[in-house]
């Protein structure tokens, strides 16, 4: 069961956070969104009209606190290697 649950995760291709069905964005008309979650896209528009490194700086935190990195810088320049993998800031890397 628990493969199954890890097969059907999705990536958010904005902030990377793997995401369930209930924290998927929305578009325009309200239809769910499984590219990005509910945090970085709303209503068919991003959240946050940020770069690449304003997103990494946000979440940096967050990859500390989840002890994904040891420091905030540490966790900056890991996020700044994966960002530009993911949809959202191919063009812009």
């Amino acid at each position: 069961m628990e493969n199954q649950v890890q097969q059907n995760l999705k990536i958010c291709q904005s902030c990377g956070m793997p995401m369930q069905e209930e924290q998927y964005g929305t578009n325009k008309d309200g239809s769910s969104n499984d590219k990005y979650c509910v945090y970085c896209y709303k209503e068919g528009e991003f959240a946050q009209n940020c770069t690449v490194e304003e997103m990494a700086e946000f979440c940096a935190p967050f990859e500390v606190e989840g002890g994904r990195a040891k420091t905030k810088e540490e966790a900056k320049e890991m996020l700044m290697k994966y960002f530009p993998t993911l949809e959202r800031w191919k063009e812009q890397a």
